[in-house]
């Protein structure tokens, strides 16, 4: 059974601490663009911000629904009325810094003690309930910090001047996608019977093939976006389609209801337009490999047109630098997926019998069927 930590403990403290900056930062870039009469780009965060608060507190409700079925129906309704005014995650990170202080300071387990042991208990719980957050964190990560990241990137290329907000905006967008990551990939490993091998050096290698491969693809669709909206709109909006399309294909079965598995499977569907995540248990080298081999057609066929569309911008300073960074970002996120899966993903050095037709990350958690949700989440 894994251990939840000192340093887990601390690095929660942290999450809730960037969280809270996020929500500030959010607000007051906001208000800097509605001051300045920018009310689009102003109404536009605020609603990536709306959005991703009401998914999330949606999906937690429901988790606590499903987890405390059968118990008393007042707490649940005060735990309702909490999420309703956009709270829950915050009941979240009581109980993790509540299970998590109890191990990780007043409690040492025992690795020969059985699940039943009072401090193992805690510990699962512990660990379950920053799973949750986690979960959580990955849908806000790409339900509201990819878009403004991505809008904020068209407002420097549309306009040329920034100021110290905007830098603001774009920096805590870059920490809340490498930290969603790191901490999603932290979770997943977790889940592994293979802790023992849990390798520092494999977060960063994931981290980056994730942050690369994201910055290269949102700085092509801010290229598509200075080109035309209407043709960005569109192109989302059919990614938007073959993601979910996708989805209901793989008859994915995360949610116990029905409204709340096509919700999901929306959201997935965003996901996708980002990033590649697998979610049901079959291999994943043929998808990845059409996957990003698109988004390197896409690209390319983006700085193809501008070209022969736009020849007059290829000469500016702020149109070679994007471009330079899209095509070496790609790139790098390429080389890094190649070494990730090569070398560090847990089917290149667990156990074959623990890993060998599993989903990434489903490996060991037969025995959290019942109680854990995190099998049958994305994986990657």
């Amino acid at each position: 059974m894994m251990e939840f930590t000192k340093q887990n403990f601390f690095f929660l403290v942290g999450g809730m601490i960037i969280y809270l900056v996020d929500i500030g930062v959010d607000f007051w870039v906001a208000s800097r663009y509605f001051c300045q009469g920018q009310y689009s780009w102003s109404i536009l965060i605020l609603c990536f911000r709306g959005l991703s608060s009401i998914i999330t507190q949606i999906f937690s409700y429901e988790w606590f629904k499903n987890d405390w079925e059968g118990s008393d129906t007042g707490k649940l309704k005060l735990v309702f009325l909490v999420h309703l005014f956009h709270c829950g995650i915050f009941i979240r990170y009581w109980f993790a810094l509540k299970y998590g202080c109890q191990v990780a300071f007043k409690q040492r387990s025992s690795r020969g003690a059985s699940e039943a042991d009072p401090s193992n208990l805690i510990q699962k719980q512990a660990i379950d309930a920053v799973t949750d957050i986690n979960m959580l964190r990955v849908f806000k990560t790409f339900l509201e910090t990819t878009p403004q990241l991505f809008l904020q990137i068209y407002i420097f290329m549309e306009h040329g001047t920034t100021h110290f907000y905007q830098y603001a905006a774009i920096m805590m967008s870059f920490c809340g996608i490498s930290l969603s990551m790191v901490d999603y990939q932290i979770s997943l490993r977790k889940s592994l019977p293979e802790k023992d091998d849990f390798r520092v050096l494999s977060k960063f290698i994931y981290l980056f093939y994730k942050l690369l491969t994201i910055t290269s693809w949102i700085l092509g669709i801010s290229l598509i976006t200075l080109l035309s909206v209407r043709i960005s709109v569109i192109l989302l909006i059919f990614l938007w389609i073959c993601g979910f399309t996708w989805t209901l294909k793989q008859h994915t079965t995360f949610c116990k209801s029905k409204k709340m598995e096509y919700l999901y499977r929306t959201v997935v569907g965003i996901i996708l337009i980002f990033s590649f995540f697998n979610i049901k248990e079959r291999r994943t080298k043929v998808c990845i490999s059409i996957y990003y081999a698109t988004h390197t057609v896409v690209i390319l066929g983006i700085l193809l047109v501008y070209m022969f569309w736009k020849p007059s911008i290829i000469k500016e300073i702020r149109f070679t630098i994007v471009s330079i960074l899209t095509i070496s970002s790609l790139v790098l996120g390429i080389i890094f997926l190649v070494v990730y899966y090569s070398h560090f993903h847990p089917t290149a050095y667990c156990r074959p019998q623990t890993c060998s037709d599993e989903v990434d990350g489903m490996a060991g958690q037969k025995d959290r069927v019942k109680t854990g949700r995190f099998q049958l989440f994305l994986m990657q």
